[in-house]
């Protein structure tokens, strides 16, 4: 009949333009323009990113926001709008006081503003459950803003909100890496130390572990733990006597600290005979993560059963001039020369922040701006790199994505080196932005033994686990013949399965 709502959505657009909604004048119309182009979203993730409230969370939460609201507006903006051309409401029954200055042009069904707003508020509150709560009834009120100046009915609201909600759970599983499984090697003889019995456990404040020391004092009341200072003589001297009463105990030695530290325990455990427990304590923990360790608890399962596996240990070995720049160097996890030291450094440091992904294109745009090719030979032949990367083990994956190993004992080196040459700059950071590295037509890869580096220029930096040192002119890459033994827990469902089955 006309004159007369024909549906429940007409009915609840009358309805809410019949209604009078006290103090709502003045604030939804306005709330409503704030919203126009996300600036609303844009500046409140600015306010969380910068205004230090939340920490790293906060930050954090904020990119993914903006992520989703960025999603789904190109969502509604290019494909649901197109696909429906829905009307706009008539405005004959809002009161003018309500209505936009200045009224939308593009179709009705979905709602962008409603999709954008729900897309910040699940992306914010997926990763920050006290920003969410703050967000959340913002993000409700301009969606119903839209109903309210009568640019919208209630279903294209409903349906932009969902859209929005949907797209930031698929940006969140798309820029947060599944944890990796602990590695799928076979299990070597270690012994099982409970309540750590005989394990000697170095401790590096430097590394931020002050809480997990705690802990780990009450979970292993029988360990022997030394806190290291850097004005008590060098990290390497405090590990050496640690790995020596462990070898006269039969126990282990362990390390609570990041990965350098990991880096300088693991030479010392395989010169003494004894297993290495790493207890992670750092900010990245990347041995600590390959092996399926990711709390405390984790690594004490593994020391109350004795489960462990064989780890390669790799090394980096001055030429001729070993005398001069001094022994030979290891690395647990990867070597560097060229821009991936400092790339890796620029990714890492925000990728805690805003997730893997943006932080490879904000470690790509700053370090190649005045990064230059190094030259140097591999194998005998000259090149211009960007960078020389060698992994200890093959890892699944390179780029934007987390890279990890499933196999800590294969006998080889991966790696990756990335030409320079014409238009390699913009090719990199193509790479590195689309987290396709491993495809780029500048990038070769290999899985080797070892690597000879030769005519390596002064002043080259290389860095390997988190530090870096002054690269010799001569470099042979390999392993050490023997492995470490390294303490690694069971999945929860093989706890307690005779290990040869």
């Amino acid at each position: 009949m006309p004159g007369r709502p024909r549906t429940w959505d007409h009915a609840l657009f009358a309805a809410v333009a019949d209604h009078h909604w006290p103090g709502a004048e003045r604030a939804l119309p306005r709330l409503s323009h704030a919203a126009d182009r996300s600036r609303l979203w844009w500046g409140l993730a600015g306010a969380m990113a910068f205004s230090g409230l939340g920490g790293v969370r906060a930050r954090r939460a904020a990119v993914r926001g903006v992520a989703s609201l960025a999603v789904a507006s190109a969502t509604v903006n290019t494909i649901a709008k197109g696909a429906v051309r829905r009307r706009r409401p008539l405005l004959d029954a809002v009161p003018a006081i309500r209505q936009l200055k200045a009224q939308p042009v593009t179709t009705s069904f979905p709602s962008g503003h409603a999709a954008s707003a729900a897309a910040f508020a699940t992306g914010v509150a997926l990763e920050s459950r006290g920003w969410g709560a703050l967000v959340a009834p913002l993000a409700a009120s301009v969606a119903f803003s839209r109903v309210y100046t009568g640019v919208h009915y209630p279903s294209d609201v409903l349906a932009g909100a969902a859209i929005g909600a949907g797209v930031a759970v698929v940006v969140r599983r798309l820029l947060t890496p599944r944890p990796p499984a602990p590695p799928s090697q076979p299990l070597v003889a270690a012994p099982a130390l409970p309540a750590g019995r005989g394990l000697c456990v170095v401790a590096n404040p430097g590394s931020g572990t002050a809480e997990a020391l705690h802990a780990l004092r009450t979970e292993l009341p029988e360990a022997a733990f030394t806190l290291w200072s850097p004005g008590s003589g060098p990290l390497t001297d405090a590990l050496e006597e640690a790995a020596a009463r462990a070898a006269e105990e039969g126990g282990a030695l362990g390390v609570l600290g990041g990965d350098g530290t990991v880096n300088a325990a693991a030479p010392v455990a395989l010169r003494h005979d004894v297993p290495l427990a790493v207890l992670p304590g750092g900010t990245f923990n990347h041995l600590a993560v390959d092996l399926g360790i990711h709390r405390p608890a984790d690594v004490l399962r593994a020391l109350e059963s004795g489960d462990a596996i064989a780890v390669d240990l790799a090394r980096f070995v001055p030429g001729a001039d070993a005398g001069r720049h001094g022994g030979a160097g290891h690395f647990v996890n990867t070597f560097s020369l060229g821009v991936y030291g400092e790339l890796v450094e620029v990714r890492e440091r925000w990728s805690g922040r805003v997730g893997s992904w943006p932080a490879s294109l904000l470690a790509a745009l700053a370090v190649l701006r005045h990064a230059r090719p190094v030259e140097l030979t591999i194998n005998g032949r000259r090149r211009s790199v960007w960078l020389l990367f060698a992994g200890n083990c093959a890892y699944s994956a390179l780029g934007g994505t987390a890279a990890r190993r499933s196999n800590l004992a294969d006998g080889q080196l991966e790696v990756h080196v990335v030409h320079g040459g014409r238009w390699a700059r913009v090719r990199l950071l193509s790479a590195a932005a689309t987290g396709l590295l491993h495809r780029s037509p500048v990038h070769a890869a290999a899985r080797v033994a070892a690597v000879r580096l030769t005519g390596i220029r002064p002043g080259t930096v290389c860095a390997f686990d988190g530090e870096t040192a002054p690269a010799p002119p001569e470099l042979l890459l390999d392993k050490e013949k023997r492995r470490l033994t390294v303490y690694r827990p069971l999945p929860v469902w093989m706890t307690g399965l005779d290990p040869s089955w």
